[in-house]
């Protein structure tokens, strides 16, 4: 039954994931154009719906009670990074603005990749086989970061109004990106044949290969899109799947009302930061509005590195409370990072 669940939800997170990059290129406007109703209304869900979701587990006392015990990483700085970037927002021109957001757009794809780090990982423990070595973690990190350089050094795929002048670095990062792709994947072949079962082959190729996109297309939604669709939706699968589980099965009432306020969180709180997140042409309060969207994504952030972080004891036990077939090995090294 346990090892059902685990590849319900092993292969829901990978077709997810590939339909996210399908979506995204299928959908994608030409460089310069914006997206149609249907893309839009995806994005939103992905991108804002999700991060909002974050605050659905503050409606667990188990979780409140452990924020209560590390104040400075659930409330302190979630706190300080929405009022500093308010303020930053409504002090500082647009153009040095722009400016800021390369190095926020750098940790939020990193933050991209640490999850799919976390998820590769669940996929080896929810299959019961050994965790990810030491150069698969590694490969798959060295991917990302070579895709997130690429995306610095090449902002018009971020639709950043900047010039950093490093364009000609472009093919350099294409090059790490590919070395730390064959990398991982010859890693990956030496674990023995019943180590590396097909869903978990799967799972590791979405996630070393998850910036492949970035040097595939010149159009901003074909080459990030899907990585933000991928990543929000395998993060609302895994909040359902927290949501979900836990409550007695003959409380199913608890359990309908627990995933009725995660879903109702993500659509209200995500609704918000979406009329937000556009108000970057305002000036004075209204503008630091948008300095505070930036703010709740970065707290999303530091949140999710810390109730995601399955080598501390709480955040493994919560997960192993209500989705315990996700830790069926009992080495995990690598966790989700949301």
């Amino acid at each position: 039954m346990l090892a059902n669940k685990a590849r319900a939800w092993l292969y829901a997170t990978i077709g997810l994931s590939a339909g996210a990059f399908a979506l995204a290129i299928a959908l994608a406007p030409a460089a310069g154009a914006s997206p149609g109703r249907g893309l839009g209304w995806v994005l939103f869900v992905a991108s804002s719906g999700h991060v909002a979701s974050t605050a659905w587990a503050y409606t667990v006392p188990e979780v409140r009670a452990h924020a209560a015990r590390h104040r400075g990483r659930y409330i302190v700085a979630p706190a300080l990074l929405v009022l500093a970037t308010a303020a930053l927002a409504i002090a500082l021109p647009p153009g040095a603005m722009a400016w800021l957001l390369l190095p926020y757009f750098g940790w939020q794809f990193f933050h991209f990749q640490k999850q799919n780090l976390g998820l590769a990982a669940l996929a080896a423990s929810s299959s019961g086989v050994p965790s990810l070595t030491k150069a698969e973690r590694r490969a798959i990190l060295a991917a990302g970061w070579a895709g997130i350089a690429a995306l610095v050094v090449h902002p018009a795929l971020l639709q950043l109004a900047v010039n950093p002048r490093a364009g000609v670095l472009f093919p350099a990062c294409g090059i790490a990106f590919a070395i730390a792709v064959l990398s991982g994947v010859a890693a990956f072949l030496r674990r023995a044949r019943p180590d590396r079962p097909p869903a978990l082959v799967a799972a590791y190729l979405v996630a070393v290969l998850f910036f492949l996109p970035v040097f595939a297309f010149a159009s901003p939604y074909a080459a990030v899109g899907g990585l933000t669709i991928a990543h929000g939706a395998q993060y609302l699968l895994l909040m359902g799947v927290v949501a979900g589980g836990g409550i007695s099965p003959a409380n199913r009432m608890s359990t309908v009302l627990s995933l009725a306020l995660l879903v109702n969180i993500a659509l209200i709180g995500g609704g918000l930061l979406e009329v937000a997140s556009h108000l970057h042409d305002q000036a004075g309060l209204v503008r630091g509005l948008y300095g505070a969207y930036l703010g709740v994504v970065m707290a999303h952030f530091v949140i999710d590195a810390g109730l995601w972080r399955l080598r501390d004891p709480f955040p493994r036990k919560f997960l192993a409370s209500r989705a315990p077939y996700l830790l069926r090995s009992p080495r995990l090294s690598e966790v989700p990072s949301g």
